[in-house]
This record gives C-alpha cells, sequence and structure tokens, in this order.
C-alpha cells in the first residue's frame, strides 16, 4: 500500500514541522527519519511509533524515543494515503500537553478547508 508523509504549511507558507525537524541534533534527525520510513512503507506501524491520539478529530502522533527524551510529531492523514505532519515537540511530561493538541487541530482544519477550496 504505502504511505507518503507530507508536511503542512501555513497560509503564508511557514513550516512548523520543518522548523522541529531542523532543530533535531544528528543521531535523533536519524531517528525520526527512519520513524517517518516506517510509516511511510508499513502497512500496519506498530503503535510504539504511530497512534491515534484518543479524544481527537483525526490527530495521530508519530513517537520517538531517543536516549531519555521523548519526541512527538503530530499529523492526520489527508485521504488514505497521505499523512501530514503538522508540527513537533519533545514530550516532558506523560500527559501530552493539550496546547500542542489544540495546535494541531487548528493546522489539520486549516489544511483541509483551504484544499477544499483549491478543488
Amino acid at each position: 500500500m504505502g504511505r507518503t508523509v507530507t508536511f503542512y504549511k501555513t497560509d503564508d507558507g511557514k513550516c512548523p514541522i520543518q522548523n522541529f525537524l531542523d532543530s533535531l541534533h544528528g543521531k535523533v534527525a536519524q531517528k525520526v527519519t527512519w520513524v517517518l520510513k516506517l510509516i511511510e512503507d508499513m502497512d500496519v506501524v506498530p503503535v510504539t511509533y504511530f497512534k491515534k491520539l484518543t479524544g481527537t478529530e483525526d490527530i495521530w502522533e508519530c513517537r520517538i524515543v531517543f536516549g531519555s527524551n521523548a519526541y512527538r510529531i503530530f499529523c492526520f492523514f489527508a485521504g488514505n494515503s497521505v499523512v501530514v505532519l503538522t508540527h513537533g515537540f519533545v514530550k516532558k511530561s506523560q500527559k501530552t500537553p493539550k496546547a500542542e493538541i489544540e495546535k494541531a487541530q487548528y493546522y489539520r482544519r486549516d489544511f483541509l478547508e483551504r484544499r477544499k477550496k483549491h478543488e
């Protein structure tokens, strides 16, 4: 099957996920790339790396653990096989910050509304 991973861009051309990825150091960046490749290549991605956030409007998280740090990248599906990455952050506590989830939901709505206008 295969999926395509793409980056969300704001209306004014900003790309929050690119900024996050650019901030990562070598080995962490490699691991993130590896996890994103799993999402593209595997039909069923282990929940260790990719799972739907409960209580959200179709927001998923890519989960990367490196050393003692946990990294999260939020995303959503645009159609069956396109995964749109919104933004990422370093997870500091057990609970995912509500503000980060709300940001992902806002980006998703924005993306879908703008896409609808261009159809």
